[in-house]
């Protein structure tokens, strides 16, 4: 067996690879119509803005400021607005899950209004989402400042804080969203994709007469590899034209770093389909182990749904071990901002040491069975 990595082979097996490629449509259909897909399902059922809240109101008022109040609240998109005839009333239809927050005016309200005197209204709000309640809250509050606004009379004060939002100017959550629906398809389609067909050369029996060869085992590896990588740049290239012509998702990066980051991320997550396909060698062991060994890691631990930051500390440090926690913060701030390459040395530096930690765990194993 020859001592020396030889390109020739390398490109036999990826030549081998790509003419089982071609005679699957399958494969071809995972790599670049489940990603579009997925993205395209994704990105418009996930969505972070939070409009037409169902929103009670008893106003036992009726004065000229009420009204005023309730044409605020009834004025703006976030809002739904639903009148009851009092507070008990408002609180039973919440029980009722007809509406998500209430607000109930006394008798009096105007008149504290027109004297001068703080005026106050009660809100109701329905906490079994806490993280919904706290969003309608804030609505709530802006509403409070447009209203006071309106019905006071006193000078502005000396002092205002003026919000100005970067890098997501009108807070659209597609453009959080896409970024990382993106990285959670590429993740779990590039495992799969390795994972699966590798496995089935390992049930056929062709794998072991391909060990049977001169052929080296990073040879087997690099061989195997490039063609998926190919065919998932193509996936990424799709959803990347997605994110930007459907969603209309901002690109301010810098188009090498997406480039490297994305290869750094193919590379990782493929040797890890690699080796979860040498450890099973069945398609439908090593199709549960993908999706539980990246489905769940990618969506829950990735920073996806939930902020890294926010964490326990042990999470946290759990987190430094899955890529797609590192190209999910490459991808976000590539595609927002215009970071340079001090912001993101440290995710670069992690997917690589993560791509050689995976592709040794693959050749290790690949020797293993080749050298007993």
């Amino acid at each position: 067996m020859s001592a020396a990595f030889d390109f020739g082979r390398t490109l036999s097996i990826s030549a081998k690879e790509m003419r089982h490629i071609r005679r699957d449509p399958v494969t071809l259909a995972a790599s670049l119509g489940l990603p579009t897909l997925m993205v395209l399902f994704f990105g418009f059922a996930i969505d972070f803005d939070v409009r037409g809240v169902g929103l009670l109101v008893a106003d036992g008022d009726l004065s000229r400021p009420s009204r005023q109040l309730v044409e605020v609240l009834s004025g703006s998109s976030y809002f739904r607005v639903d009148r009851v005839a009092s507070a008990g009333a408002a609180a039973a239809a919440l029980g009722a899950e007809r509406g998500k927050a209430a607000v109930v005016i006394d008798r009096g309200f105007g008149a504290d209004v027109r004297a001068g005197r703080p005026a106050s209204a009660q809100v109701l709000l329905d906490g079994a989402d806490n993280s919904y309640a706290g969003t309608v809250a804030s609505y709530l509050a802006e509403a409070e400042q447009t209203v006071r606004r309106r019905l006071t009379d006193a000078p502005p004060p000396s002092m205002e804080l003026r919000t100005r939002y970067l890098f997501n100017p009108e807070l659209d959550s597609h453009w959080f969203v896409v970024p990382g629906i993106f990285v959670v398809v590429v993740g779990l389609i590039a495992t799969l994709l390795t994972a699966l067909t590798v496995a089935k050369e390992w049930e056929t029996g062709s794998m072991e007469l391909l060990l049977s060869t001169p052929v080296r085992p990073l040879e087997i590896i690099v061989g195997k590899l490039a063609p998926y990588m190919l065919l998932s740049f193509g996936g990424v290239a799709l959803v990347y034209a997605l994110a930007r012509l459907v969603f209309r998702v901002p690109f301010l990066g810098n188009p090498f770093f997406f480039l490297l980051s994305t290869t750094l991320f193919l590379a990782a997550t493929m040797s890890q389909g690699l080796v979860i396909s040498v450890v099973t060698r069945q398609q439908q062991l090593a199709f549960q182990v993908a999706m539980n060994a990246g489905m769940m890691p990618i969506q829950l631990l990735s920073g996806f749904i939930f902020p890294v930051e926010s964490m326990p500390a042990f999470f946290q440090k759990l987190t430094m071990i899955i890529p797609a926690r590192w190209y999910m913060e490459l991808t976000r701030s590539l595609f927002l901002r215009a970071p340079d390459f001090a912001m993101l040395a440290r995710p670069l530096a992690a997917l690589t040491l993560l791509t050689a930690f995976f592709m040794a765990l693959a050749w290790r194993k690949f020797k293993t069975d080749l050298e007993p």
